[in-house]
């Protein structure tokens, strides 16, 4: 049954092997079951080919499991460029008018999601120096109210 070892041992580096190419962490557990099960025939040789795959199945989709439940990202999500509400209330200046029927620009003392300035929308006109806040954010532009 050594055979048996030498089988699970390279269809778990081969598994391995996979994992390390595509990165997606589901692969990996299938390959330590196989790599397992290589160690389990050594130790056990006269483990018959039905046990073998009862074993390397049980394994696989265990260790899989367990991953699944118990694996926590650390970070929630990085998206750069897109917005996650951070935005919402900040406060800037108007650069050009704003008015309900015109675009107009407003200018922060620190850029919000990349940049100091951005189009700016409003229900209500807004002149040059007044500063507003941040209600919405709307595709590129920001709407916004008088603050």
């Amino acid at each position: 049954m050594t055979e048996a070892m030498w089988v699970w041992g390279v269809i778990g580096l081969v598994l391995l092997a996979a994992e390390m190419a595509t990165g997606t962490f589901y692969v990996l557990w299938f390959g330590v079951a196989a790599i397992i099960l290589a160690v389990l025939t050594w130790l056990v040789p006269d483990l018959s080919v039905s046990t073998q795959l009862i074993l390397f199945s049980v394994l696989s989709i265990g260790a899989l499991f367990i991953w699944r439940n118990y694996y926590k990202k650390t970070s929630v999500d990085h998206r750069v460029g897109q917005s996650q509400g951070e935005e919402i209330g900040r406060t800037g200046t108007i650069i050009v008018p704003i008015s309900p029927s015109q675009t107009g620009r407003i200018q922060f003392t620190q850029g919000v999601m990349g940049s100091r300035e951005w189009d700016a929308v409003s229900n209500e006109a807004i002149e040059v120096g007044r500063q507003a806040e941040v209600i919405a954010v709307e595709g590129n532009s920001l709407r916004v109210k008088a603050h």
